[in-house]
C-alpha cells in the first residue's frame, strides 16, 4: 500500500518503453541491461521517494536507478543507439561515468520515506538510467518493468548514496570440486561472462581491503573521505548470503552499529532507516562484514545443478556481492 503524499509532492510513472527479453551473454544467466528513461520534469526537482515495480518477478533479480545530466544523457542515448534491441549492457554501472545513484530495489524493497526537507536533486534537464539485472535460472520470459517517483519542486537539503563494498573469498566445500573451485580459474570465468572491469573486482577488493585467509567470514575497513549525515541503511548479498553488519569506528570507544543482519533473507532487502541520523566526518571507518555459506549451493533450486565454484565478488547471481548501502546528506 503506498504511502500518501506529503505537502508539496506528487507522484510520476514511468515504464520502459516496450519490453524486453534478456539474454546473458557469453552464455550467462545474468543479463544487466540499461533503460533510458525520460522523466518529464520541468526545472530543478528533487526526489523524496520512489517505489520500483517490477513485471515479472521471477527474472528480475534487482534494479539501480542513476541520474544523468544533460550531457551524460547524450553519451546515454549514443551506447543505445549503437547496441541492438532496446537499451544496453551495462554490468558493474551505468555504462556511463559519474551517474548519480538515486534510488534502488531488491527483493522486500518498498518506497522509504525519509524526513521530507531531504530529497535526490533531479536537475533540469536531467534524465534517469534504470539498470535491471536479469537473473535466468530463476524463470523466463520478457519483462516491461516501470517506477513510480515522488517528487517535489521545492528547494530540499540534498541527499545522495554512499557504497561501502566488501571483498568475498568464498572457497568450494570439502564435498566439493571442479576446475571452478580454484580461484583463478573462477575469476576468469568471471571475465568471460562479464568482461574484463569485472574480472578485476575481486583482486582490487583484495587489495583495498587487506589481507585475510579465505573464508566464510570477510569483512573491509572504509575510510570517510567527507563530511555527511547517515540517515538510512541496506544491506546486499546474493543466494549465498548468511549475515551483514555494517559499523561506524569499531573498536573504538565510539563505535556504533549502523546495520545488524544476523540472518539475511536475500528476499528482505529493506532500507532501514536509522533512529537517528548519524553524522560522520573524515577520520571515520565503516566496517562492512559479510558471512556467506558455500553449502547452500547443494540446498538451492537456481544453483545446485550449477558447477561448483570458488566464489568471489561479481555481477552474477552463482557469484556473491558484499555491500552496505547508505543514504546520506552532506
Amino acid at each position: 500500500m503506498s504511502q500518501p503524499l506529503r505537502d508539496g509532492e506528487r507522484f510520476v510513472t514511468l515504464k520502459m518503453a516496450e519490453a524486453y527479453s534478456p539474454k546473458g551473454p557469453n552464455g550467462g544467466t545474468d543479463d544487466y541491461r540499461c533503460f533510458l528513461i525520460d522523466p518529464g520534469l520541468k526545472g530543478e526537482s528533487f526526489l523524496t521517494g520512489a517505489q520500483f515495480m517490477p513485471e515479472n518477478l521471477a527474472i528480475v533479480h534487482h534494479a539501480i536507478f542513476f541520474r544523468l545530466t544533460p550531457e551524460q544523457a547524450t553519451q546515454a542515448k549514443t551506447l543505445d543507439a549503437e547496441t541492438p534491441g532496446q537499451g544496453w549492457t551495462c554490468f558493474a554501472d551505468a555504462g556511463v561515468r559519474e551517474a548519480g545513484w538515486v534510488s534502488h530495489w531488491a527483493p522486500g524493497t518498498n518506497e522509504t520515506l525519509l524526513d521530507p526537507k531531504y530529497g535526490h536533486p533531479i536537475p533540469s534537464g536531467s534524465q534517469l538510467v534504470m539498470q535491471v539485472h536479469y537473473n535466468t535460472l530463476g524463470g523466463t520470459g520478457s519483462d516491461q518493468s516501470g517506477i513510480r517517483l515522488r517528487v517535489t519542486d521545492k528547494a530540499l537539503e540534498p541527499l545522495g548514496t554512499a557504497l561501502f563494498p566488501g571483498k568475498v573469498e568464498l572457497p568450494c566445500t570439502a564435498e566439493e570440486s571442479g576446475p571452478l573451485c580454484n580461484r583463478k580459474a573462477a575469476i576468469a570465468d568471471i571475465g568471460r561472462r562479464f568482461g574484463d572491469e569485472s574480472m578485476r573486482s575481486a583482486d582490487e577488493l583484495a587489495q583495498l581491503c587487506g589481507p585475510s585467509d579465505p573464508g566464510p567470514t570477510q569483512h573491509c575497513d572504509l575510510p570517510i573521505e567527507g563530511p555527511g549525515t547517515m540517515h538510512a541503511l541496506a544491506g546486499h548479498m546474493h543466494l549465498l548470503g548468511r549475515s551483514i553488519k555494517v559499523e561506524l569506528n569499531p573498536g573504538t570507544p565510539k563505535a556504533q552499529t549502523l546495520l545488524d543482519v544476523p540472518s539475511y533473507n536475500f528476499d528482505d532487502q529493506a532500507l532501514r532507516p536509522l533512529k537517528t541520523p548519524v553524522q560522520v566526518k573524515p577520520g571515520d571507518t565503516v566496517r562492512v562484514t559479510c558471512t556467506h555459506d558455500a553449502s547452500l549451493r547443494a540446498q538451492l533450486p537456481q544453483l545446485q545443478n550449477l558447477p561448483p565454484r570458488y566464489v568471489v565478488w561479481g555481477e552474477g547471481t552463482s557469484d556473491e556481492m558484499c555491500l552496505g548501502i547508505a543514504i546520506m546528506s552532506r
